[in-house]
């Protein structure tokens, strides 16, 4: 039976390596798992052999897993369910299916709507982890207007994309964060002046936003926004 004593924000978290009676690094501030980064309690799921490569590189086997996190954490209270990964998008729907409570599964969710708040011939910029395999359907935009307005640019390669990669990962080296999407809006912006917005995908990236909206001056979404959003919407 669920527990609605404590309300609570379900997160679906990757493998990380971690040994057993290991502890995992100290969520860095901004990010999803920082305790700080919400009014409300947060819980945490991993979701059994979803690994960053493979949930990346968007792996159907780990839908199951997927979906059987997310019924463990509505068990434990959750009222709603999100992810560290924005390519979790992909489960979006099998897990909305099998929960009965809202599921934010990618700051990716926000892409249409923004594209409404920004006039043509406003663009968007969505920061990924990886470029290579944000593919088209994961956008959830159909028009091909709008999606001449949505521009991609994505850190692969860099420290953090390497870092994450390891087993275990190592903490967030914020710092290299913060240069790789910074020196990628750059290009971006270069090659797109009329970028209006930032969505970053990476549920990594959280931690440079407020740097990244001072330098850049331009407005940035990013996961946490869309989980405050929904816990806020929550009786």
């Amino acid at each position: 039976m669920t527990s609605r004593t404590t309300r609570s924000l379900g997160i679906l978290t990757l493998e990380r390596g971690v040994p057993p009676g290991g502890k995992p690094p100290t969520p860095a501030p901004g990010s999803i798992l920082n305790p700080s980064s919400f009014e409300s309690p947060a819980i945490q799921e991993i979701v059994a052999g979803a690994w960053v490569e493979n949930v990346v590189s968007g792996d159907p086997a780990l839908e199951p897993a997927y979906i059987a996190a997310a019924n463990r954490l509505v068990e434990r209270g959750a009222v709603a369910i999100s992810s560290t990964c924005g390519f979790s998008i992909r489960h979006q729907s099998a897990v909305a299916a099998a929960v009965k409570v809202p599921v934010v599964m990618s700051s990716l969710i926000l892409l249409p709507a923004l594209l409404r708040q920004v006039p043509s011939p406003g663009k968007i910029a969505v920061l990924t982890y990886d470029s290579k395999h944000l593919s088209e359907d994961l956008l959830g935009v159909a028009d091909p207007a709008e999606r001449a307005r949505v521009v991609i640019g994505g850190i692969e390669g860099g420290k953090y994309w390497h870092d994450e990669l390891k087993r275990p990962a190592p903490p967030m080296d914020v710092k290299a964060i913060e240069s790789d999407v910074a020196d990628c809006i750059a290009r971006l912006r270069r090659a797109h002046p009329e970028i209006a917005v930032i969505l970053f995908e990476c549920a990594g990236f959280p931690t440079v936003a407020s740097a990244i909206r001072r330098t850049a001056n331009l407005p940035v979404y990013d996961i946490t926004d869309l989980c405050r959003m929904t816990m806020a919407s929550i009786a």
